[in-house]
């Protein structure tokens, strides 16, 4: 049910997406992406036109387990019913988890205090996890790759692991939890820090794999952070092994 209201009201919608039919999340020229769905499904669902502004912007591929956008509305929006409709209305690969009401000035990408990711390697082939995992036949040293790992920690400019001429202002982030964990066939990477840059998720984990197969050692790694140079770095790892899995705000429970 929505009630008409005075003044604009803010809120956050908390949903989740596979990202393999989509041209990342941003809204782009000739492109369809998890953005431009979504919002064509909550103005038509709301009846209003609706404008998103999302917590960060995943690449082609990527998935996300737990996203945040916020919007603004005239209408009081009763959260359980609107989700209902949303999900009858949106394709099966995106999900709305809740809509949640906040005070006027939250912002979706500037109030986030940490973001975290995982990258999904199979060691073993499956056809059911293609899209979803990276298949990695070579035996890793997974040992050496969460001692390099460990690096990160250590420093905050990670420009080595930016995609180069992008528009940022710094390449400062901080990086609170980076480590492998591993289970039968599959290799989990997970990272978290209060940003990221573009890339640098799947820069870290290719240049870490390069450790895993002591194509380098965790001195060079060590040179790696410290050249500010991303032609220094490791290969980009495919896009389909990348999930955002958490994003947090001091005003959201999880």
């Amino acid at each position: 049910m929505l009630k008409k209201a005075n003044i604009l009201l803010r809120y956050f919608i908390k949903f989740s997406y596979n990202g393999t039919n989509y041209h990342g999340w941003q809204t782009q020229p000739n492109a369809v992406t998890v953005q431009e769905t979504l919002t064509k499904a909550m103005t038509t669902v709301l009846n209003t036109p609706i404008e998103l502004m999302g917590a960060g912007r995943t690449d082609t591929g990527v998935h996300a387990k737990i996203m945040y956008a916020h919007f603004d509305s005239f209408n009081s929006i009763d959260s359980g019913s609107i989700v209902h409709k949303l999900n009858s209305f949106l394709p099966k690969d995106i999900a709305v988890i809740e809509i949640i009401s906040l005070h006027d000035t939250a912002h979706a990408r500037f109030d986030a205090t940490k973001r975290t990711y995982e990258y999904h390697i199979h060691t073993f082939k499956n056809p059911f996890l293609t899209d979803l995992s990276w298949y990695c036949a070579s035996k890793l040293d997974v040992a050496a790759m969460n001692e390099a790992a460990k690096l990160l920690l250590t420093h905050t400019d990670f420009e080595c692991f930016s995609k180069v001429n992008t528009d940022v202002n710094t390449f400062d982030c901080k990086v609170t939890f980076a480590q492998w964990s591993q289970e039968e066939n599959k290799l989990i990477f997970t990272i978290s820090a209060d940003r990221f840059l573009r890339n640098m998720v799947r820069a870290i984990v290719g240049t870490l794999i390069n450790v895993g197969l002591h194509k380098i050692t965790i001195e060079n790694f060590q040179s790696i952070l410290e050249s500010k140079n991303r032609s220094e770095a490791g290969f980009s790892v495919p896009a389909h092994g990348l999930y955002l899995t958490e994003i947090v705000y001091d005003y959201v429970k999880p």
